[in-house]
């Protein structure tokens, strides 16, 4: 890795190296090998490539490469391939931080392959499942495969009879292909696009340019770059490979690129940077995305309060008006935790300002304080770019710190929502202490709780015009930006604009909402003191350390609130959980039918809120008296699992793994998970099933293996002794939500607020299983301490554990820091049973602690069952069990 101020000198030296295309049009003919230097205990392996036959298809090839394979962890190998003879750029340390080998300064002479040719080189580790082969054919390729089972996980071996297999490798074009086996891999991830399905399908052309492209366009490149994907595999005819056994394949690069998916082959087609591939050995989906985050960086933890119900609009008139919007809420008695506002606060749309008239200072002030007190928030919108206007302080205050993105040796001059602007660059360090005064200077005067950070792919009202002969403006490869391979510079800053350190945006382009969004964390947290919440629409990787997401600019139809899930899911694999989607649509007018199937779907998105666009209809959930019913309803039941969800986010920042999951997730080895786009896990063991289409009362929704509870009635249940599809009821004030047997989930009551919320004492919710152990947990704390969960730090976490033992069931807790729980007095007052047969009599109940057998007087035991029903309901009332204390109980059957 080289510094930041080196990497654009090398960049620019190379470039001027160019011809026109010619020749007998092959893109290029691969490499071969010329020295390899293999590890003494085939940890790491180094290679020299040279190349076979030059072509001059988008310029010359590099004429000389060299290979690096390690083990970085016995779950993660890396795989470098870059210029031996020039440093090239890739994402710097400062950017990403990350694990790094330490790469070999040269590998043994050219004459070693002569006196010792070898048919394949191997890297190995005892640890790992993992085994990387360099093979020695012409042209040469290279090799994953599983230990324990032979299967092939990436394959650049080459097709002679097609030049699209070939390693090649230019100043701005780098081709590497996979093979893959066609009907045993399911692949998903490859992100930001809106699909109709989670696994991407055949033929399929993946395009990573960040742009401010509504996410209502299907299959075009969106506002993030993901180059992650995981691939599921199915059964082997030997049965070596088992169901469900997963892998994942990161390409560490910030470039534009295009990738081509054809069922049996994967391709990337890159426009620059380097080769930097990382492959996560599973083996099953949890622990790709585990190994994955691992690398990036664990997702950021998010404010408990940030799981509440969130409002905005873009198109509120004034104070008055939003206001209005509060009291409509607590009219008809809807949970609203977080008001919103889109850039009509502004001043002129410029940041860091309020409107004198709509939304002066000191009406603005009475209303955040009015919603604190009600223990609500408020959070507004910042765009990246800087109005240009001498009587504006950000801007003054940003020309005298020198902090803006330049072309020509100017700052360059953009438009978006104020007119002319500038853009902060957030590579410069200072920048970092500009962003961090403009924020604490706006918060002094408006104590806002969170920032939404919005048109940072960056988005740019006008095109510029490329500088002439430029191959950064114009690369020689038209990666399909928008679908129509639109130049690269179209409505964004150009490519040739520079950053601090003499970097191209050709080359930190994609990055800039990760920078802005870290620069943003770092400021909100060193300001409040407190957990920042962040909402970003460009992300890049590792954006999650940072930041939540939502999809975009979505619409109102029932297309895109299908397509709400396939996204949501891709976002938790790539490392950002706390993801949501634009409720009852952005752009378009609503129905009222629509609104009501989109609240009940919402409701269960890691982060919720309603948001539409100036030109459509209002539309707040208590327009219409179904929609209010139905939200009081779903948002209800969200309320009362507020602390499985914030579990969830603890989950997901301490390890990785999302909060909402695709079915697989939990049952690998059902294969019909694999194809499902239509329904998504809360964790392992919540389901939910909504209505995706007009008109519908029911839902054709598929079970995997086992009892299923339903959350809003407790009586109704489905098994599926396999995998299988229930036609399910589904009124149009009705959300299908099951919790599958062998789970315990801690809940609490449904309040207007969180914080209301939390005061209400806890139940626990068992689904009981005859053939499997029950587990659940919950993590506590303030809810808003900076680091969730860290050592020292003020929490607890109760794990619950329960087993069915013939006539007896059994559930118990083991505490971790019980202090927290206990000083906020916590207590769980009711335990239900769900999933004892309706032969099933109950004889008795004990709860043990560790004061002895403790059982209130008033402790009530109750049993439900309809004669209709497979299952009995069984609660125990006014237990008064402290949270932060360990306990046993025993219910006995007969």
């Amino acid at each position: 890795m080289f510094t930041l101020q080196q990497n654009l000198f090398l960049f620019f030296f190379i470039l001027p190296i160019s011809c026109s295309v010619h020749g007998d049009g092959g893109v290029g003919y691969g490499y071969k090998l010329k020295s390899v230097s293999v590890d003494s205990n085939h940890k790491w392996l180094t290679a020299d490539l040279a190349l076979i036959r030059k072509s001059f298809v988008y310029e010359p090839d590099i004429q000389n490469l060299n290979l690096f394979a390690s083990f970085e962890t016995s779950n993660r190998l890396r795989i470098r391939i870059t210029d031996s003879g020039n440093e090239r750029w890739e994402i710097p340390q400062q950017i990403i931080p990350r694990q790094q080998s330490q790469f070999p300064h040269r590998s043994l002479p050219a004459n070693q392959m002569q006196q010792k040719p070898k048919q394949n080189y191997f890297v190995s580790d005892p640890t790992s499942d993992l085994i990387f082969t360099l093979h020695n054919t012409t042209p040469f390729g290279f090799s994953v495969t599983r230990r324990s089972s032979g299967d092939t996980l990436f394959d650049t071996s080459p097709d002679a009879s097609d030049s699209g297999t070939f390693l090649v490798f230019k100043e701005q074009y780098i081709q590497l292909s996979s093979s893959l086996p066609k009907d045993k891999s399911s692949l998903y991830g490859l992100g930001e696009h809106t699909k109709k399905s989670f696994k991407l399908q055949h033929n399929d052309t993946l395009t990573l340019w960040n742009a401010d492209l509504a996410s209502a366009n299907l299959d075009v490149n969106l506002y993030g770059s993901h180059p992650f994907y995981v691939d599921v595999r199915s059964a082997s005819a030997d049965d070596r490979v088992a169901a469900g056994t997963s892998h994942g394949v990161a390409l560490l690069n910030s470039n534009g690129m295009d990738i081509f998916y054809g069922g049996d082959r994967l391709t990337y087609k890159i426009i620059g940077g380097v080769i930097d591939l990382h492959v996560f050995g599973g083996p099953l989906p949890h622990n790709v995305i585990e190994q994955y985050t691992e690398l990036i960086g664990r997702p950021a933890s998010m404010p408990y309060w940030s799981f509440g119900f969130h409002q905005c609009r873009y198109g509120y008139k004034n104070v008055s008006d939003v206001e209005g919007v509060v009291a409509g809420y607590a009219k008809a008695r809807i949970p609203l935790e977080v008001m919103w506002t889109d850039i009509d606060y502004m001043d002129a749309h410029k940041d860091f300002t309020l409107d004198p008239i709509k939304f002066p200072k000191d009406q603005m002030k009475k209303f955040v304080d009015k919603l604190h007190q009600n223990d609500q928030k408020y959070v507004v919108i910042i765009d990246p770019g800087i109005s240009v206007n001498s009587t504006y302080g950000t801007y003054i205050r940003g020309m005298q710190a020198d902090i803006f993105v330049k072309r020509d040796g100017v700052p360059y001059l953009g438009r978006v929502w104020p007119g002319p602007v500038y853009f902060p660059d957030f590579v410069n360090p200072l920048t970092e202490t500009f962003w961090a005064g403009e924020i604490k200077m706006f918060r002094d005067i408006l104590p806002i709780d969170g920032v939404w950070l919005d048109m940072n792919e960056i988005s740019n009202f006008i095109t510029s015009p490329g500088t002439p002969n430029s191959t950064l403006d114009d690369p020689p490869y038209k990666i399909n930006n928008q679908g129509i391979q639109r130049p690269i510079n179209n409505k964004t800053v150009p490519a040739t604009a520079v950053h601090f350190g003499n970097l191209t945006e050709y080359n930190v382009h994609n990055m800039y909402g990760l920078l802005e969004c870290k620069a943003t964390h770092a400021a909100l947290t060193n300001v409040t003191g407190k957990r920042p919440f962040i909402l970003s629409r460009s992300t890049f990787v590792s954006s999650g350390k940072y930041a939540a997401h939502w999809t975009g600019d979505n619409a109102a139809t029932w297309e895109d609130l299908a397509y709400t899930i396939p996204s949501i899911l891709n976002f938790g694999l790539f490392g950002i959980p706390m993801v949501g989607a634009d409720i009852c649509g952005f752009s378009g007018n609503t129905t009222e039918e629509l609104c009501q199937r989109w609240i009940q779907l919402g409701a269960f998105y890691p982060f919720a809120r309603d948001h539409s666009d100036i030109h459509s209809i209002r539309q707040e959930l208590y327009l219409w008296d179904s929609v209010a019913a139905t939200a009081r309803k779903v948002l209800g039941l969200r309320h009362r699992l507020l602390p499985y969800f914030y579990t969830l986010m603890y989950k997901a920042h301490k390890k990785g793994i999302p909060i909402a999951r695709p079915l697989f997730f939990t049952f690998p080895e059902d294969i019909h998970t694999y194809e499902i786009n239509s329904q998504f896990l809360l964790g392992k063991g919540v389901m939910v099933s909504p209505v995706l289409k007009s008109g519908a009362v029911s839902v054709d929704a598929y079970f995997p293996t086992g009892n299923w509870f339903d959350l809003f009635n407790y009586s109704n249940s489905v098994s599926a002794n396999s995998g299988k599809v229930f036609a399910l009821d589904a009124p149009r004030d009705h959300i299908n939500v099951h919790v599958r047997e062998s789970n315990i989930i801690a809940m609490q009551g449904e309040a207007m607020t969180t914080k209301a919320a939390r005061k209400t004492p806890f139940q626990l919710l068992v689904a009981v299983s005859k053939a499997e152990n029950m587990s659940g947990e919950v993590f506590l704390d303030d809810g808003e301490e900076v680091e969730m969960g860290q050592e020292g730090g003020t929490w607890s976490l109760v794990r619950f554990y329960g087993a069915s033992f013939g006539d007896r069931i059994i559930v118990r807790s083991e505490v971790e820091n019980g202090e927290f729980a206990s000083s906020q007095n916590w207590i769980i007052n009711k335990v239900t049973f769900v999933g004892l047969e309706t032969t099933d009599k109950v004889k008795g109940y004990k709860l043990t602690t560790a004061n002895g057998t403790n059982l209130n007087a008033d402790t009530i035991l109750k049993t439900k069952y309809d004669e209709k029903t497979k299952f009995k309901v069984v609660e125990i009332l006014n237990l008064r069990q402290p949270v932060g204390k360990e306990f046993n109980l025993q219910l006995t059957t007969l």
